[in-house]
């Protein structure tokens, strides 16, 4: 991803808890003695509006409009008066109806949460961590919360994947403030997205009760935690053979809609990771995607991103879905090489059939997978209720 403008690292809530980095993750973002959430959050840029006017091209004249309003930063205004040249306090200038959130209004009610909810009888405020990232100004802002403890843990693996949310805001009408479940695999240090469905937040309308917002998200990502072993497990026991399929692990991403240069890198990553680079299994097939997409995409943090880790999350929850997008991608590549638009050559047909043996053999496993999501869904449904 494209380089923050800076980056913070926090361990624990406030100055109360005496929170230090988990090791592997020390080891990784190695740099300054990270900050407590509570002091990183009031850090971050603020934002208010203030009056805007047009200038009258035929008196010269500034007049001004209640129609708009000029969304900048308090702290910057007040240097810019100081005769501060560098210092640039415009994020915005929206309509009437866009509705302010600062970071305090959706981080504080999480601070009041954090103390009170546990993971093994210590407060999750206790064991967090993470790290903030800003962009534009400031006033475009990601961060990455987990928490030491709310893991899964692999055989044969020292380090475990801990859980958390990834959540940030922007001040640029996009959204005022998004999260969803999210993880870090401490042995590889990929990241896992969406491992929750995205809460999103617009800058219109009433600000709802953050409070229970959170309540009801972090019930979400434990209920993940509870099932992402089983999910993995069964993944590991899914592998293709492709000494038998007709195309490439690369193609396989490619096909999957990844560009060329991310397909690469995961095919790179999931053939050194496999015990045997023609037979790799559906979880090392998505940790060569996340992989790619942690370390090597070119994009921004956002819907640039999202629509990729949505493909990588399908490789590991929903396999029987990523071989038939595999096998419609390479129908229609066969099809589109054809001369006239007619049908596929006996080589193409031979190829296809090759894949829907394969998408024969997952059925009986797949009925695990759906089983295991219903279930997942349903207990959402009650934490959200």
């Amino acid at each position: 991803m494209k380089d923050p403008e800076t980056a913070t690292v926090f361990a624990g809530l406030d100055g109360r808890t005496d929170t230090e980095l988990p090791e592997w993750y020390a080891e990784q973002y190695g740099g300054p003695e990270p900050i407590s959430f509570s002091e990183a959050i009031r850090n971050l840029p603020q934002a208010v509006d203030t009056a805007v006017a047009y200038r009258n091209p035929y008196t010269d004249e500034w007049v001004e409009t209640e129609r708009f309003n000029a969304i900048v930063e308090p702290s910057r205004l007040q240097a810019e008066a100081d005769g501060d040249t560098e210092a640039e306090s415009l994020f915005h200038i929206p309509t009437d109806s866009y509705s302010i959130i600062n970071p305090v209004d959706v981080y504080g009610p999480l601070e009041e949460v954090l103390r009170e909810e546990t993971i093994d009888g210590t407060s999750l405020g206790e064991v967090m961590f993470g790290e903030i990232r800003r962009y534009r100004g400031g006033g475009e802002v990601h961060m990455d919360i987990m928490f030491d403890g709310l893991e899964v843990r692999l055989p044969g693996r020292s380090d475990p994947i801990t859980m958390g949310v990834t959540s940030g805001y922007d001040f640029f009408g996009e959204h005022a403030v998004y999260v969803e479940g999210f993880a870090q695999d401490g042995y590889c240090s990929n990241t896992m997205r969406s491992l929750t469905d995205k809460e999103v937040i617009k800058h219109v309308g009433d600000v709802r009760n953050f409070r229970t917002w959170w309540e009801e998200l972090l019930a979400q990502v434990e209920l993940v935690a509870d099932d992402l072993f089983e999910f993995i497990r069964d993944a590991q026991d899914i592998e293709l053979d492709f000494s038998e399929l007709p195309f490439t692990v690369t193609e396989f991403y490619t096909l999957l809609g990844f560009p060329d240069y991310l397909a690469e890198r995961a095919a790179g990553d999931a053939e050194a990771n496999a015990a045997s680079p023609f037979e790799i299994d559906m979880w090392t097939l998505h940790s060569g995607a996340t992989y790619a997409l942690t370390h090597f995409f070119q994009g921004k943090e956002g819907a640039s991103l999202d629509q990729y880790v949505r493909i990588a999350n399908d490789i590991l929850f929903n396999p029987e879905g990523t071989i038939e997008r595999v096998e419609q991608a390479y129908e229609q590549q066969l099809e589109a090489d054809g001369d006239d638009g007619s049908q596929a050559s006996l080589a193409g047909e031979r190829a296809l059939a090759s894949i829907e043996r394969v998408s024969d053999d997952l059925q009986e496993k797949v009925e695990q997978f759906e089983e295991r999501e219903d279930a997942l869904r349903e207990r959402f449904q009650e934490a959200m209720a």
